[in-house]
């Protein structure tokens, strides 16, 4: 299919997934990278409860806390 062809489909606002590769597909500035990081025992269990209030894991409220951080930096309590 010509480009001119796949964009008056997408335009008309037909699904054109199946004319895309996927397969190589990545999503800009997601690579992970593994780090460790130690913390005293009360965090741990703080982000536990947190974890369990919320329903995620407390990988992910790590990775929101710190996100947010990162993002609005300045606007929280030191």
């Amino acid at each position: 299919m010509k480009a001119e062809e796949f964009d008056e489909r997408f335009g008309r606002g037909e699904d054109v997934t199946g004319d895309l590769d996927l397969s190589r597909v990545k999503r800009p500035n997601v690579e992970q990278r593994r780090v460790n990081v130690d913390f005293p025992t009360w965090m741990i269990e703080s982000l536990d409860s947190e974890a369990k209030r919320l329903g995620v894991t407390r990988q992910s409220v790590i990775k929101v806390w710190i996100a947010d951080r990162l993002e609005h930096p300045g606007h929280h309590a030191a």
